[in-house]
């Protein structure tokens, strides 16, 4: 949602067009559904396959390059039975209580153990949303920033669960966005104004990262506050996983970044977490931060998985599914070429241009039994719709092989 100046004679600057995105999405929306590409209920099937219903008493085998599991760690045998011992051994799925009153005390072990993992300070939520939603507005009042209040900076294509809370962060502060990676723009602000904090992901979920090193020497130069959301780069990067951020911090967080990550993705289990340096900055959290105050906590079955997911990632197999990975993204990258070939990050992008000639080739490639995601406006910007394909550890060269011919026949179609 593009910000935009509004009323008569004022600098009064608009952070949503909610009713102008769904006007101009529907008919693409509509398309995608129509052809089966979208709300899709399958049940799982061996490795990265699942069973998609064709119609009654009928299913067909697909392999999907959908799920963001880039690990293949969401159907681990190890994390599955730690989502079902914990909640024999707790009797229950779920406590309806905010977190300031009752907490579960595996909770307590999870965050302890993830804390230790992380090298941070570590707070669970129930989605990487919540931690979000809980966070950028307490940045925003200063009390992390010696109580001034920071010009909030948000990259253009930061994700959806950060730009939508643009318009409750302007009610606390400045709100200004710029271009990607626009470290220019940025260092132009820092030089302007006393307290600036940044807003990116680590990695984007349509490709791409954000630039830490230099992040960081501005960081360094300026005080500037950075907070990164990590989600599509935990567990990937880092000999324990620490992510794509953190794992370029050897020394540490300090007290002017915050990354936000998910217990989802690479880590196999459910959940949202953030990495907090100071016990300051944890108190505030536990006390004031929205979905910590006035929500509960992830359920017991995620906890439970996420303890053996993160027991997993101090074994030799977390290394071994990161190479599996990184040789499975070089193999596409050896038959499908796009923007982000030869990077090491997980997620690659095919762009066809227009909308229904991209929802077009999603079904072709689903007719050849590989599930992929037609990516249009608001994923991305109008006029540059596509494929978006997630390789994972848990695919054979066999099934990538696959899906590229796929890919391929579908764009010359």
């Amino acid at each position: 949602m593009q910000e935009a100046v509004s009323g008569a004679g004022s600098a009064k600057t608009s952070h949503r067009n909610t009713a102008g995105l769904i006007s101009h999405a529907s008919p693409h929306f509509a398309a995608a559904h129509l052809d089966g590409l979208m709300a899709l209920y399958v049940h799982p099937s061996d490795g990265r396959a699942v069973e998609l219903p064709v119609w009654e008493r009928r299913s067909e085998r697909v392999v999907d390059f959908v799920r963001c599991s880039y690990l293949g760690l969401d159907n681990h045998p190890s994390i599955i039975e730690g989502a079902i011992e914990t909640v024999r051994r707790y009797g229950t799925l779920h406590w309806s209580c905010a977190r300031t009153r009752l907490n579960f005390a595996v909770l307590g072990d999870l965050e302890d153990a993830l804390s230790d993992l992380f090298g941070a300070r570590v707070i669970t939520y129930t989605t990487v949303l919540a931690a979000n939603l809980s966070a950028l507005p307490l940045i925003a009042s200063g009390v992390l920033t010696a109580g001034k209040k920071p010009v909030m900076v948000f990259d253009r294509l930061a994700h959806a669960t950060l730009a939508f809370n643009k318009p409750v962060v302007a009610e606390e502060c400045e709100v200004r966005t710029i271009g990607h990676n626009d470290l220019q723009a940025l260092e132009e602000i820092c030089r302007q104004n006393d307290t600036v904090a940044y807003v990116c992901d680590g990695v984007y979920s349509m490709g791409g990262c954000a630039p830490i090193k230099e992040l960081r020497e501005l960081q360094d130069r300026y005080g500037l506050f950075l907070y990164i959301d990590d989600a599509h780069g935990i567990s990937i990067f880092g000999e324990r996983g620490e992510g794509f951020a953190r794992s370029q911090m050897p020394d540490g967080l300090g007290d002017r970044t915050i990354i936000a990550a998910s217990l989802g993705k690479g880590f196999g289990a459910s959940g949202g977490m953030l990495m907090l340096a100071t016990a300051f900055q944890e108190e505030i959290f536990r006390r004031f931060a929205l979905a910590h105050a006035f929500s509960a906590s992830i359920n017991v079955a995620a906890i439970g998985a996420a303890l053996a997911s993160q027991s997993v990632h101090r074994t030799p197999e977390l290394g071994v599914r990161q190479r599996a990975l990184a040789e499975y993204i070089s193999l596409f990258d050896e038959l499908v070429p796009t923007a982000q070939s030869g990077s090491r990050l997980p997620i690659r992008t095919v762009v066809v241009g227009d909308e229904l000639a991209a929802i077009g080739a999603a079904r072709l490639v689903l007719d050849s039994g590989y599930y992929t995601s037609a990516i249009f406006f608001p994923t991305v910007a109008k006029g540059r719709a596509g494929l978006r394909i997630c390789p994972t550890a848990g695919h054979m060269a066999a099934e990538v092989r696959a899906v590229a011919v796929a890919i391929n026949r579908a764009l010359k179609g």
